[in-house]
């Protein structure tokens, strides 16, 4: 027979670990790399919409840049990743505070299975990221499955 230490605070724990996650999931985590800087893991801000003939993601991303980012879709998730990056003007520069998140960031969204994934476009304009989902309204043809 085994013996379990009882913890009479993890029925709470696993109450409140999902309101948690949800509540504080896309604050900034901080990481110490391999050459002793703190990198920051940050998730920006998007916008999910649907028109008649397109799902819309926008995203929020004011200082990165275009060459920074990279928009994927694979296997019915749509993803955006990318880089913001620190402008250090002056070496001599003493920050007093940094409230302002950098370094990678990774959002994936699941994507209905009516999409047209070869038509998918987006567009970068001003700090914010848009892309285009088309939808594929192609009537599905019903399949017979046999009966084995």
């Amino acid at each position: 027979m085994n013996l379990i230490r009882w913890n009479p605070f993890s029925d709470m724990d696993n109450f409140f670990s999902p309101v948690a996650a949800r509540a504080f999931g896309r604050l900034p985590r901080a990481f110490r790399g391999d050459d002793g800087d703190v990198t920051f893991e940050w998730a920006p801000s998007a916008d999910i919409s649907e028109t008649e003939k397109e799902y819309l993601v926008r995203a929020e991303l004011p200082g990165v840049r275009k060459e920074d980012l990279k928009v994927s879709l694979d296997n019915g998730y749509i993803t955006i990743a990318g880089t913001r990056r620190q402008q250090r003007e002056d070496k001599d520069e003493r920050f007093h505070a940094v409230e302002c998140c950098y370094g990678n960031f990774s959002r994936s969204f699941s994507l209905p299975e009516s999409v047209k994934a070869e038509a998918v476009r987006s567009e970068f304009k001003d700090g914010m990221l848009t892309v285009h989902i088309p939808r594929d309204e192609s009537p599905r043809k019903p399949t017979l499955i046999t009966v084995q």
